[in-house]
C-alpha cells in the first residue's frame, strides 16, 4: 500500500560477510568445525549491562500497568484425593440406584424424571402410593421431592413442526408456566 517513496529502502551490505559461504575449512590442512572447541557464548542473564538496565519505554509501560493487584475472591482447587472421594461417592451412588436390591428412596437421574413425569397423570393418593412402591421411594420424600423438583410440561398447543430444505424436522414448542394448568 502507498507509494514506493514513502517505504523505506532495504539495504543490502556491500561486501560478503566472512561467515557466509561454504562451511569448509579455509585451509587443507585446518580441523573440521565440529572437532575445534567453540567459545562461550554467555547466556542473557549472565551479560547485562546497564544500558539494558535502563530502558526508559520497559518502564514507562510497567509504570503505565501500576502494582499487581491479586483477586482475593479466587476458589482454590480440589485436591486430587477430594475429586477422587468425590467421583466414587458418585459411582457408589450411582451403582446402589441402579443394583437390584431394594434401596428406598434412592434414584437415577432417569428414574426420577420418569417418576415426576407419571406423578402428573395421578388422580388419588392411593395411585400415588402405587407409583411410589414401584419406584421404591417413600411418599413422604416423594412430596418433599416435589416441592423442589418438577419436569417441564409441554403445552401440546404450541408445538410447531418444521421441515427444513434438506429434509431436517424441527419441533419448537413451550412449556407450560406453573399456575397456568386449565
Amino acid at each position: 500500500m502507498g507509494s514506493a517513496t514513502s517505504k523505506t529502502a532495504r539495504k543490502l551490505p556491500k561486501e560478503k560477510p566472512s561467515w557466509a559461504g561454504s562451511r569448509m575449512p579455509s585451509t587443507p590442512g585446518a580441523a573440521p568445525e565440529a572437532s575445534r572447541p567453540r567459545p562461550k557464548i554467555p547466556l542473557a542473564f549472565e551479560s547485562k549491562s546497564e544500558a539494558d538496565a535502563k530502558d526508559p519505554d520497559f518502564l514507562s509501560k510497567l509504570n503505565q500497568l501500576g502494582p499487581v493487584r491479586v483477586g482475593h475472591h479466587t476458589q482454590t482447587l480440589r485436591a486430587a484425593s477430594d475429586v477422587q472421594n468425590m467421583y466414587r461417592s458418585r459411582m457408589q451412588s450411582e451403582a446402589e440406584a441402579s443394583s437390584t436390591r431394594s434401596t428406598r428412596n434412592r434414584l437415577l437421574a432417569s428414574s426420577l424424571s420418569e417418576l415426576l413425569e407419571a406423578r402428573k397423570s395421578m388422580a388419588s393418593p392411593a395411585e400415588l402410593e402405587t407409583l411410589a412402591e414401584r419406584y421404591k421411594i417413600d411418599v413422604e420424600k416423594l412430596h418433599e421431592l416435589c416441592r423442589v423438583v418438577n419436569t417441564p410440561s409441554i403445552d401440546e398447543d404450541t408445538v410447531v413442526r418444521t421441515t427444513a430444505k434438506d429434509g431436517e424436522q424441527f419441533l419448537t414448542m413451550s412449556h407450560l408456566l406453573p399456575g397456568s394448568l386449565g
